[in-house]
């Protein structure tokens, strides 16, 4: 038949109650860290010798003079370095500042004197020593640096602050300055080999200028020689030549294609000639003049006459100079022509000429500009030496500034007893509840249901208190009994048969409450009327015999090997429905008389003449007696000890029942604190509240002298043979 499902538990997150659970149960380790860390740090804090801290504060900048270096009329532009403060950091702290120190203070002897040295302490040891007693910090925001000393002595403390505020002080300014001298003296050197170079390159110069015999003009990007320059003016007067030769030609040509009677128009003002601008003149006066005496004169007057005369005379004139005028213009033209022609030639004559001495004149040239570079290089050279030179002498107070120096401190601030003992409280909490929650983490055992659901898929149908005992001598009215009645009613409502009436309990290990809880279910089944039969089937390390105080000696081993019969080996107790089978002495050589048709006939007969049969197991885990008993019997229960076997032990427990056949109907939890367990106490708490205040009337009415049977009369274990 098919074991019974139950729905996986879902994925809970941890509430507030779970950690309060591990709280309440780890609770010893917690107060155990707790006071042990707490008592260390008390101890420690008053242990310690009394220290006095100084501070002295300096102010710390970059390598910049007081005032603006030569040559530099504009203020540098200081670039962010977020590394500048931690480095100054660094050189405080390093050998070269705090030898410095220890050997004018004499720390080396004062410090070998006071930890009862007889030889002076080596300065490596000192300095080592020296370096825990101070702390550099800077104050936020600025670029100020504050250095604490520590000592037992408050005089030395604040002699130690300013004596590393001045050494710092003076070893920045040192280092400034012999970087200053280093820098000036490799300047030196380098304008030296600079002026031997100028001087050879001035050598070479010279002594081109003298073989080409050249005449260079100008300096620097100007420097020429006075071929270039006879280039440059033939071509500035060929260029004039040929555009006086194209303007009397293309004139020449305009007045060529005008009638004489344009010309007359046109020449006085495209050429300037005097005496053609007097005919020109006379001629036009003439004309008026004869305008004039035709109207009061013939033809024939005389003064008409003349004036004819003396127009016709200037006409020829005019006509005379207008030729002459034309032809000078041919002649010009042809001049202009010649002119023009001769200087081109010049000027291809000329360029021939340079181009020929410049290739020449070239190593002259180049030797001429490599003086140049090198007496520049020389002069920036000597120019930065004068600007490094003034440089070193400027001062520099800036670098590092005392702002405020260190002073004897009124009262020790070491040890600080109130911060170490609420650090001690606060690390002695954390280190106790981590150790706590890091144990719990560690325990893989059985903690709640929700493990048990989760990790078998099975569902729990009891949870059983701890210090249970037997249920004879505690009584039906014990708080004890109700778990087991609980548990009883789980398994009569997870029977699918009426016809399964055959029972054991197993575990994966050893001492998890197997035979406590068979023996008290059983017990509860008989108290509810069943007739019940208890068989300590646990055949090697029996005890149910000892908790109901009989014999061992004749049992269920003897039934099995045919020595005695059944009705020799069942006892009865003080419930008259419950029996009890021993489990009788077994002999070596029949360790497998379980697994016997023997003990199946048994079974069934037992199955037949009682309501239920209950079967005491091993573990499981341990002998093979438990898988057989389990593939046998009709029902089995796992019993699981709280907090005491890993998961995996009671996973596998499971797994081995059902791989034998054995119908699993659910699992037990045994052994729980319900005290320390508040998870628990809604399935078990109740009840014990409700005997408690029992049990407390009952007292009552007894002190008062009223007379009350007890519940459920608790009479002596009486067992005798049931025939």
């Amino acid at each position: 038949m098919d074991a019974p499902k139950t729905t996986p538990a879902p994925e809970s997150k941890l509430h507030f109650l779970d950690y309060w659970r591990i709280i309440r149960i780890r609770k010893t380790v917690i107060l155990a860290v707790f006071l042990l860390v707490v008592l260390t740090t008390t101890a420690v804090t008053f242990i310690l010798p009394e220290s006095y801290c100084s501070t002295v504060r300096i102010e710390v900048g970059k390598d910049n003079p007081d005032i603006a270096p030569l040559l530099l009329n504009l203020p540098q532009q200081q670039t962010f370095d977020p590394y500048f403060i931690q480095t100054e950091f660094e050189k405080i702290r390093s050998t070269r500042v705090l030898h410095a120190v220890i050997k004018d203070l004499s720390l080396n002897k004062a410090w070998a004197k006071r930890y009862g040295t007889e030889e002076d302490l080596k300065t490596s040891e000192t300095y080592q020593m020296l370096l825990k007693q101070i702390d550099l910090r800077q104050s936020r925001n600025t670029s100020l640096i504050e250095i604490r000393a520590y000592s037992e002595d408050k005089k030395e403390a604040a002699e130690i602050a300013n004596k590393i505020a001045e050494v710092y002080q003076e070893s920045r300014l040192e280092q400034k300055r012999k970087m200053s001298r280093e820098g000036i003296k490799v300047l030196q050197a380098e304008m030296d080999e600079q002026t031997k170079k100028v001087e050879a390159v001035q050598r070479e110069v010279d002594k081109l200028r003298n073989q080409y015999k050249i005449s260079d003009v100008g300096e620097g990007a100007f420097m020429t020689t006075l071929e270039p320059e006879t280039v440059r003016n033939i071509e500035r007067d060929r260029i004039a030549a040929e555009g006086n030769h194209v303007q009397f030609d293309t004139l020449l040509k305009e007045l060529k294609k005008k009638s004489r009677q344009e010309l007359r128009h046109t020449i006085p003002t495209a050429f300037k000639d005097e005496h053609l601008d007097r005919h020109l003149s006379e001629l036009a006066t003439a004309e008026q003049r004869y305008a004039m005496l035709i109207k009061d004169y013939s033809e024939d007057h005389p003064d008409v006459e003349r004036v004819v005369s003396l127009i016709a005379t200037l006409n020829k004139q005019i006509e005379t100079r207008l030729d002459g005028v034309l032809d000078g213009l041919e002649v010009t033209v042809a001049t202009r022509k010649e002119v023009a022609e001769d200087l081109a030639k010049k000027l291809t004559d000329a360029k021939a000429a340079d181009a020929e001495n410049m290739k020449n004149y070239r190593p002259y040239f180049v030797a001429k500009r490599d003086l140049e570079t090198q007496q520049r290089i020389r002069d920036s050279i000597i120019l930065r030496i004068l600007q490094e030179t003034v440089d070193e002498k400027l001062p520099k107070t800036t670098l590092v500034t005392v702002i405020d120096a260190a002073e004897e401190a009124m009262r020790p601030v070491r040890p600080n007893i109130p911060l170490n003992l609420s650090l001690g409280v606060i690390v002695g909490l954390i280190m106790g509840f981590g150790l706590a929650f890091f144990i719990e983490y560690l325990d893989t055992s059985v903690k709640t249901i929700d493990d048990v659901e989760r990790s078998l898929q099975a569902p729990v149908l009891g949870v059983i208190p701890q210090n249970v005992g037997s249920l004879i001598d505690e009584g039906p009215d014990s708080p004890h009994a109700e778990a087991y009645r609980v548990l009883r009613t789980n398994v009569m409502f997870s029977r699918k048969d009426t016809n399964l009436n055959s029972l054991t309990v197993v575990s994966g290990g050893a001492g998890e409450g197997k035979s406590t809880t068979i023996f008290n279910l059983s017990v509860v089944f008989a108290q509810n009327g069943h007739r019940v039969l208890l068989v300590d089937s646990d055949l090697r390390r029996p005890s149910l015999h000892k908790m109901l105080n009989v014999s061992n000696s004749v049992g269920l081993t003897n039934y099995l090997l045919r020595q005695n019969s059944l009705e020799e080996v069942i006892q009865t107790t003080s419930i008259p429905t419950l029996h009890f089978m021993p489990s009788g002495k077994l002999p070596s050589s029949s360790l497998g008389v379980l697994n016997s048709a023997q003990m199946r006939e048994f079974i069934q007969t037992a199955k037949a003449r009682y309501d239920f049969v209950f079967f005491d197991s091993p573990p499981i885990m341990g002998v093979s007696d438990a898988s057989i008993l389990a593939s046998e019997v009709d029902m089995s229960l796992l019993v699981i000890q709280y907090r005491k076997y890993p998961q995996v032990m009671t996973v596998r427990a499971k797994q081995m029942v059902e791989k034998v056949g054995g119908l699993l109907l659910g699992v037990v939890l045994n052994n729980i604190n319900i005290s320390q367990d508040s998870y628990y106490y809604y399935y078990s708490g109740y009840y014990y509240d409700y005997y408690s205040k029992r049990d407390e009337e009952d007292k009552t009415a007894k002190n008062n002298g009223e007379s009350k049977k007890p519940a459920g009369d608790r009479a002596s274990v009486d067992l005798k043979p049931k025939y």
